[in-house]
């Protein structure tokens, strides 16, 4: 293995030479960047929509162009 290290801020991080050292370190979340709850927007209906006679003449001859 190959060790490629970065220094950001005082900090060094090696480099993944495999996807399964990649994958184990995003796993190695620090706690404190885990424990602010994440708050999820709550779902709502889709309002509902029309087609206008307006709608409808843009692709009346769309048959010609495809």
């Amino acid at each position: 293995m190959t060790l490629i290290t970065f220094t950001v801020e005082g900090m060094s991080t090696p480099e993944a030479d495999t996807m399964a050292e990649l994958i184990a370190d995003c796993a190695d979340v620090p706690s404190r960047l885990t424990s602010v709850p994440v708050t999820v927007p709550t779902a709502r209906a889709a309002a509902a929509w029309r087609v206008t006679e307006a709608n409808a003449a843009q692709v009346t001859d769309l048959d010609e162009y495809v």
